[in-house]
């Protein structure tokens, strides 16, 4: 089906199977609508507003127990005395409108408040839907059954509904679905339905039952409304245009395998079918188990599916009692040259004949009947259908339902809206924005912001209508001559502390922090387990047992959560505390030939002179008696340190520096600057951090320590990371000066030449790999800058053999731009490659 030619599929058959589904299209505008997410906790958790629940619920309530009572419909049926009694207790939250959509572990549901879906209008500041995360100490389920339909011919014109929605529609809204009704059934729940509408006024002609032998007590109540009893017969066909005339009657055979010549044409306009009663077992499989068939009451029962503190009550047990037992009827028999199409899944048309079919054409898996046929994958996900498709692919395989076995339910119940899910984490609220104590001073002074991670930092400080490219070279051009201040609150803080604390520093860098000296800090690299990097920073050694680390502002948080992996699954036994300290500390960077004089005049007790304050140093101290951490480190290749206190003095210390920092001509420098100065000074950062590099690739290979073990130590020596032609880090220079470089341009030894064949006619992964956009690539830029000292772009880049290559020619290729510049490769260190600044 649909597998000739295949060059039809995405332009005809996709398209009108997908407008035959008639599911509509989705909308390509941003919800309108708002949601909300919360949580409940009770003692018990009833879920099921029908007579069971209410029930229980009223047990539960009066025996004192923190009791919530969930229902989907607008309001509760059953016992009013209960009803009455639940409404009463205090201790008792009744929510109707309400859906358990999901199961999960420890008694944790999920549910969905319709808040104001009824509402022509909602009420100001009301959510359209909440969802709700319920976590009880005990479930009851008493969700009841539903009712399945009978499958004959034509049972999907418009006439033909469940009895259970014609006394639905009776006594809930008090509307008749019909005036002249026949009810057909294989059931007792049914003869109810017909009084229901003979006493609503509707002329119930017939009351056509499978059975051959009624329900003595229903059938005399039947019987006194002037309703007729036909019993062993069944509906043949409904037989109309657009929308029910009549039905076909015929008397069933014993065996149930065939049925007369249709002996009786009934005129109607409304047929009410039963088909049987179906548990609803969804919510309690949803932890993986399976439900078990009851031969008896031809349904999937509860069975095994029932976890500690879990009990069903009611219907949806399957122990409900006949007077006389449910004749199984999956499929109503054709008489003898009789047609139609007989559906078995209303949403999705499929019909009897397609079952077989499936059969026929190998799909005998109940899985795979399942996605051949779409049986089940309409919006009640088989509610009402599934069972009588099992059952006829059990008939036509010769094994019993048990033996074909069920799908699996898996959440939602029911259909849930997306919104509902997200809640209020959409837009600008998908994850929550940081900001930095100082923010007040950076929107003060014009600062353009711009995301790194989580965080909001300022990305430069436009001077005079500067765009970014004048500003940031102002402000690197200012750190290079004289002083500058940033504000690196961002980056990842974590506070190690424990008598294994060394001992597990050792174990997560691939260098060695044991060694290293009280008062120092060291620049660190973490690799994950298959040896490529995964973050860098410094950490400081404070005392014997007490290290301060810092990362990334992107890895923080990944950071902070593979130790902790690591100390729970690996290493329980190490004694060491973590604690994230990202929000306690504010940190500021003052960089530039004239730092040290500016922090001088700071006011600090901390001894400034080269002497007792070296560089990768470290200091604990007071300004106004305030605590503070000061760091002699430097990201910028100049003469730096890094100043950290408490949040709440965050702003004030900001002002402070500036304030003191006028007399040098100190100037506020954002991220974009920060990116022109480390790439001149060749550090890398999150480009070239990218997932894929190794330390020996990025050139520091010599800091992995060949003495101890550490995470990814092993399998940073495959072979495949050693490779000379990997892509290795090299600097980048246009041999024109006057040229821009860009990230992301692939390096060549040849310029790119466009090929004459667009890439859209290329049909497979060896074509595309033949064209000129792949072959000949031998790496890209990662990071480019204009340099205020070298007065020229400068750029880092990976290219394969890239340290062979230093001193060599090749072209920049921006196949976007059309762009083909030659570059030299030299040494990613652009300025001071001994760091005589940083140390002097």
């Amino acid at each position: 089906t649909f597998m000739w030619p295949a060059s039809f599929w995405e332009p005809v058959y996709e398209r009108v199977i997908r407008k035959a589904a008639g599911m509509g299209v989705a909308p390509d505008q941003p919800d309108p609508d708002r949601y909300e997410h919360a949580n409940a906790f009770c003692d018990v958790l009833v879920i099921g507003g029908g007579p069971a629940g209410l029930a229980a619920a009223r047990k539960a309530g009066e025996a004192g127990e923190r009791v919530l009572l969930v229902e989907q419909m607008p309001g509760l049926f059953g016992d009013s005395e209960d009803a009455a009694a639940v409404s009463a207790l205090e201790n008792v939250r009744v929510m109707t409108r309400t859906t358990a959509f999901g199961q999960y572990d420890g008694n944790c549901f999920a549910l969905a408040e319709r808040v104001s879906d009824h509402l022509p209008t909602p009420p100001q500041g009301q959510p359209r839907q909440r969802r709700w995360v319920a976590r009880a100490k005990s479930v009851v389920f008493a969700t009841g059954a539903i009712e399945r339909p009978l499958v004959f011919r034509n049972n999907d014109l418009p006439g033909v509904i469940l009895a259970s929605a014609a006394c639905g529609y009776v006594k809930r809204f008090g509307v008749i679905p019909g005036k002249r009704a026949v009810v057909a059934t294989n059931n007792d729940t049914a003869y109810g339905t017909a009084l229901e509408l003979a006493a609503a006024g509707v002329n119930v002609l017939a009351l056509v039952d499978a059975r051959e032998k009624p329900p003595a007590q229903l059938a005399a109540e039947v019987l006194a409304a002037g309703i007729e009893i036909l019993t062993g017969f069944v509906t043949t066909r409904a037989v109309g245009w657009k929308i029910l005339r009549a039905v076909e009657i015929a008397k069933l055979s014993e065996d149930g395998n065939s049925v007369s010549a249709p002996s009786r044409h009934i005129k109607c306009d409304v047929l009410a079918i039963s088909g049987g009663w179906s548990p609803v077992v969804h919510l309690m499989s949803h932890k993986g188990g399976q439900p078990t068939y009851d031969e008896a009451r031809h349904a999937f029962v509860p069975g095994n599916l029932l976890g500690p503190g879990q009990e069903a009550v009611g219907g949806c047990t399957g122990d409900w009692e006949d007077e006389v037992p449910a004749r199984e009827l999956w499929k109503v028999p054709q008489p003898n040259g009789g047609g139609g199409k007989a559906f078995i899944d209303y949403q999705h048309d499929v019909l009897t004949k397609d079952v077989e079919l499936a059969h026929l054409e190998g799909y005998v898996s109940v899985e795979h009947l399942k996605r051949y046929t779409m049986l089940g994958m309409a919006t009640d996900q088989g509610k009402t259908a599934n069972i009588a498709g099992l059952a006829l692919m059990a008939e036509a395989r010769g094994l019993s339902i048990p033996e074909v076995g069920t799908t699996t339910f898996r959440p939602p119940y029911t259909p849930t809206a997306l919104g509902t899910v997200a809640g209020g984490d959409v837009g600008r609220n998908f994850m929550p924005e940081r900001f930095s104590p100082i923010e007040d001073w950076h929107k003060h002074h014009g600062a353009v912001p711009v995301e790194a991670g989580l965080w909001m930092r300022p990305r430069y400080y436009p001077k005079g209508g500067e765009d970014i490219h004048a500003a940031y070279r102002r402000e690197a051009d200012a750190v290079r001559k004289g002083v500058g201040i940033v504000d690196v609150t961002s980056l990842g803080k974590i506070d190690v502390q424990g008598p294994d604390a060394a001992k597990f520093l050792d174990r997560i860098y691939a260098n060695t922090f044991s060694t290293l000296k009280v008062g120092r800090a060291r620049y660190g690299v973490m690799l994950r387990d298959d040896g490529i990097v995964f973050d860098d920073g410094t950490t400081s050694r404070l005392s014997e047992n007490h290290y301060f680390m810092t990362t990334t502002t992107a890895n923080a948080g990944p950071v902070m959560a593979h130790m902790e992996m690591l100390l729970q699954t690996a290493w329980p036994e190490m004694r060491v505390h973590l604690t994230s300290v990202s929000d306690q500390w504010a940190g500021i960077a003052v960089a530039g030939p004239k730092s040290r004089e500016l922090l001088a005049e700071l006011g600090s007790d901390i001894d400034m002179s080269d002497e007792a304050f070296p560089f990768m140093g470290v200091r604990d101290g007071k300004l106004d008696n305030a605590p503070i951490r000061l760091f002699r480190i430097s990201f910028s290749g100049e003469l730096a340190y890094e100043i950290y206190i408490t949040s709440e003095y965050g702003d004030a210390l900001w002002h402070r520096l500036w304030d003191v920092g006028q007399a040098f001509g100190v100037v506020a420098y954002g991220t974009e600057a920060m990116a022109a100065l480390r790439i001149e000074k060749g550090h890398v950062a999150g480009p070239e951090l990218d997932g894929l590099t190794t330390m020996h690739d990025l050139g520091l290979g010599r800091m992995a320590s060949t003495k101890k073990h550490y995470v990814g130590s092993i399998l940073k020596e495959r072979a495949a990371l050693l490779e000379e032609d990997r892509l290795k880090l090299v600097g980048l220079i246009p041999v024109d000066r006057s040229l821009n470089l860009r990230s992301g341009a692939l390096m060549r030894e040849e310029p790119f030449e466009p090929h004459s064949r667009p890439v859209r006619d290329v049909h497979s992964f060896d074509e595309l790999t033949e064209t000129p956009a792949a072959a000949g690539n031998l790496g890209y830029i990662t990071s480019v800058s204009y340099s205020p000292e070298l007065g020229h772009y400068v750029g880092l880049a990976l290219v394969s053999n890239g340290r062979s290559r230093q001193g060599s020619r090749m072209f920049a290729c921006h196949t976007v731009k059309g762009e083909n510049i030659e570059v030299e490769v030299v040494s990613p260190h652009f300025i001071d490659p001994d760091g005589e600044r940083l140390r002097g």
